[in-house]
C-alpha cells in the first residue's frame, strides 16, 4: 500500500479504522486518538503516533482474548 505524501495526513483515518475494528469486537478505548505532541518532535517515519489511551481490566481482557483468538488462526 503506497504511503500518503504526508504520513500525518493519514493519522486520523488510521485512528478511525482502528476504532472501527475494535468496535467490531465490542472493544472501546475511550482515549484512542492521534498523539499530537509527537508531531512537534523529530520523530521520523512514520510521523506521529496513535495514542491507545487507558482502558479498564474488562477491556484489556477482551482485547487479550481477541488477539489470542486471532493468533490461533
Amino acid at each position: 500500500m503506497p504511503q500518503p505524501p504526508h504520513p500525518e495526513d493519514d493519522m486520523p483515518r488510521c485512528v478511525e479504522e482502528l476504532r472501527a475494528a475494535l468496535t467490531l469486537h465490542g472493544i472501546t478505548f475511550p482515549s484512542l486518538s492521534v498523539d499530537l505532541p509527537t508531531f512537534a518532535g523529530a520523530y521520523t517515519p512514520p510521523a506521529g503516533l496513535v495514542a491507545l489511551g487507558n482502558c479498564n481490566t474488562a477491556t484489556a481482557r477482551a482485547l487479550t482474548a481477541v488477539l489470542r483468538e486471532a493468533a490461533a488462526l
